[in-house]
């Protein structure tokens, strides 16, 4: 059994990272889940969320935007529509993006049809917010 494992995260503008990590967190569609060296195989899909990933005693957070991760032999893949580190997240920008979204719920109800886009644009508002937030207090 390894001790590391190695992440390898890509968008399909750039490769974001290629990084040995000791343990990674994710939100998968059915929930949050945690991956160690050793792990079993697997693959699932990513929804709106955030993903940290731990070397020593450094934890680095990113915003995720859908996609897949799959697990094989201590080799993390994990492919996504959009990836941004907390430290790049402008936070005047999402806090904006959150208070449009906001809004637009406001004026409309569950059955209409942009209720769900500005749902999903809730989402990631909040999600970018959070981890941004997090890059401020390190």
């Amino acid at each position: 059994m390894a001790d590391k494992l190695v992440m390898d995260l890509v968008t399909p503008y750039r490769k974001v990272l290629s990084v040995e990590v000791d343990e990674i967190t994710a939100t998968g569609a059915l929930g949050e889940f945690g991956v160690l060296p050793g792990h079993a195989p697997f693959l699932t899909s990513l929804k709106i969320g955030e993903l940290s990933y731990k070397q020593g005693n450094s934890v680095d957070h990113l915003a995720l935007n859908w996609g897949y991760f799959e697990v094989e032999d201590d080799k993390v893949t994990i492919l996504v529509e959009t990836a941004e580190l907390a430290d790049e997240i402008d936070l005047v920008r999402a806090r904006a993006a959150l208070s449009r979204a906001e809004e637009a719920m406001k004026k409309l109800l569950p059955e209409d049809k942009e209720f769900r886009i500005h749902e999903l644009a809730l989402e990631r508002a909040l999600i970018r917010v959070q981890v941004a937030g997090k890059a401020v207090r390190r």
